[in-house]
């Protein structure tokens, strides 16, 4: 019972839709289901279809509300009146937000809008604090200075009518806000839902006066007004979180899981995400086989983007970057590399670190059939000799079997072979000025 109520309230956990699988974040625990959100739920359209009935309903509400009013003449009622016509007003900067999100990009605003529905959120986090305020001072005041209600059954009908139209407008809010993944949304949803709660105070107030006991409307507000600041305060944290590019756990752990599907991708160094609006953009930084091809590397580029897709509905951007070499584990130490550009081969020459120690590497972007390569190194009067091998059967990555003597600083030449014709390119390598051999 409790942990519904609390649900209710929005402390129970607020679905998080990542992708396909739903996390539900609640107190001290973790679900895990599955389920695919139709991504073309997450639309500006249906965000401003959801604001104009919401705020119909209300509106409605409020009419009724006041016709009430004039026939019992009721303050307290006429308080809450005004407070629902006020509600109905958070529908505005929602919809002026939800209408400028779907403005193309532009040269100056190179990411479009998405950003105005935070400034949204966070005018209606103010708004339910504005409204906490007023319900405050409504309570105290009356508690100081009791007012005589009149026509009790209208008032408790009045208070019936106020509930359900803020009701029915959260359960809309909430259950569309969270489709969209718009917290602006659904912030306004639990606002509405504390509405409803300060439009029974009405009803419970009226209830207690007929019994005698004038001091329970003003009682009622203050546990009202407490409870509307819990509201602020779920949700000042959902909208402030994702002005500040924060976004939930899970959305991090689903990149790094869907990279784990990819054939190519060898591990994730770095994943961002933030949200803009409703929608997310993503960042990662990934290391593959050094001696693929580009084109290879754009494949797997566009096979991490298609399984993204997979797994977070929700996303719009995804820009995939390659670990440069430093991070994959590139030779501090060794000389800059040698470019070669012959006839028979396109690539690099250089020296690195393997698991089994340093090796001479040539990476070729393009080579002539059954290219065979060698490296000759002059030392003093002898020449050390690095045939280069392709590793396993990638001919686009040849390496020497043993290191290459001490220092790696010396003149030498690249023989290339490949259906009888023969080029040597000459070469020289020297270490970097900060490393020595004492």
């Amino acid at each position: 019972m409790l942990r519904t109520l609390l649900y209710w309230f929005g402390f129970g956990g607020q679905a998080v839709v990542v992708g396909n699988h739903r996390h539900s974040q609640g107190a001290g625990e973790h679900g895990h289901t599955h389920g695919i959100v139709d991504p073309g739920i997450a639309s500006s359209e249906r965000g401003i279809w959801a604001v104009k009935w919401s705020f119909g309903v209300l509106l409605v509400t409020a009419l009724l509300q006041f016709a009430v009013v004039i026939v019992s003449g009721s303050v307290a009622l006429l308080a809450d009146t005004i407070h629902n016509m006020g509600d109905a007003t958070t529908a505005i900067p929602l919809w002026i937000a939800f209408a400028l999100a779907r403005r193309k990009p532009s040269k100056t605003f190179t990411y479009g809008l998405g950003r105005v529905e935070d400034l949204a959120g966070m005018v209606v986090v103010l708004i339910i604090l504005v409204s906490a305020g007023v319900a405050f001072y409504e309570a105290v005041n009356r508690l100081f200075h009791p007012h005589l209600v009149q026509n009790l059954g209208w008032l408790a009908v009045a208070g019936v009518i106020g509930f359900l139209g803020n009701e029915i407008v959260a359960v809309f809010r909430i259950r569309v806000g969270r489709q969209m993944n718009s917290a602006a949304l659904v912030a306004d949803g639990y606002h509405a839902r504390t509405d409803g709660l300060t439009s029974l105070a009405v009803v419970a107030g009226a209830a207690g006066v007929a019994l005698g006991f004038p001091l329970a409307d003003p009682i009622i507000g203050l546990l009202i007004t407490v409870a509307i600041l819990g509201i602020v305060w779920q949700s000042a944290r959902a909208v402030l979180r994702r002005a500040l590019d924060g976004v939930e756990p899970e959305v991090i752990d689903e990149v790094r899981h869907a990279a784990e599907h990819v054939k190519g991708i060898e591990r994730v160094v770095d994943a961002k995400a933030r949200w803009i609006g409703h929608r997310l953009q993503v960042e990662a930084v990934v290391v593959v086989d050094d001696s693929i091809l580009l084109g290879a590397a754009n494949e797997i580029a566009a096979s991490f983007r298609a399984e993204l897709l997979e797994h977070i509905p929700a996303l719009d951007g995804v820009t995939v970057s390659f670990a440069l070499p430093d991070v994959a584990g590139a030779h501090h130490h060794a000389p800059k590399p040698v470019q070669v550009a012959t006839v028979l081969a396109d690539g690099l020459l250089e020296i690195v670190d393997t698991p089994e120690g340093e090796r001479m590497r040539l990476r070729v972007s393009r080579h002539a059939e059954g290219l065979r390569a060698r490296v000759e190194i002059a030392r003093g009067d002898n020449t050390e000799t690095l045939d280069l091998l392709p590793v396993g059967q990638n001919h686009h990555r040849l390496e020497s079997q043993k290191a290459p003597a001490e220092p790696h600083e010396f003149t030498a030449r690249l023989r290339l072979e490949a259906a009888g014709a023969v080029e040597e390119l000459p070469f020289s390598m020297a270490e970097p000025a900060s490393h020595s051999h004492g």
